[in-house]
């Protein structure tokens, strides 16, 4: 599947967008003519970066390197894909505490072996009425593994499932956790805007 186009300079069309400078700094709103004269000021590209935005987000850049960087990005996260696959655990609003163990269990051996975890949960019938059961036990998976992995996509409903996806850490994440303990009890995944605080010992 293609990629959408990037619209750059005279290719945004919409009336006005909110302004990044070059350095990361927060222009504001402007006009989109007199956003494409700023750029032009620092010889650079007016860049959509966020069309979907109201208004859309425009970043002042050298499209040019940007797009050399991108392209370098993409190269590095298919050489990644390669190797990485994506494993699945399924399981029931009322699947039991042992069941429940074992299948965490095989999630953080995924992780370890470098793959991503798919957790699906599925309901039948009036089952969907347990949701709050079900996002109990993906804190169960969230705690029983986040010393391995990072949630990739949170736990969401599509369909009659609750799926969520880990991806297993790097080595520089699990180190900076460990050499950094403090900064580490604030960093615990957030679910639908909710921090699972740390027990308190």
């Amino acid at each position: 599947m293609a990629e959408p186009r990037i619209r750059v300079n005279r290719e945004i069309r919409i009336k006005e967008v909110r302004v990044i400078g070059p350095d990361g700094e927060q222009i504001g709103i402007l006009p989109t003519f007199q956003a494409i004269k700023k750029a032009e000021e620092y010889g650079l590209d007016l860049v959509e970066v966020a069309p979907t935005a109201k208004p859309p987000v425009c970043r002042i850049m050298d499209f040019g390197k940007y797009k050399y960087e991108q392209a370098k990005k993409q190269h590095g996260a298919r050489l990644h894909q390669r190797s990485m696959q994506l494993k699945e655990v399924k399981l029931r609003p009322f699947t039991d505490k042992h069941d429940l163990e074992i299948k965490v269990r095989n999630v953080r051996r995924f992780l370890e072996d470098k793959n991503k975890a798919k957790v699906t949960l599925t309901f039948r019938g009036r089952e969907k009425a347990y949701i709050g059961t079900a996002k109990g036990i993906m804190d169960v998976f969230i705690e029983g593994v986040k010393d391995a992995g990072i949630i990739e996509f949170p736990p969401r409903m599509e369909g009659d499932s609750m799926i969520m996806i880990i991806s297993p850490k790097s080595e520089a994440q699990k180190v900076k956790k460990v050499s950094n303990p403090t900064a580490a009890s604030g960093e615990e995944i957030i679910i639908e805007g909710r921090k699972n605080e740390q027990d308190k010992t």
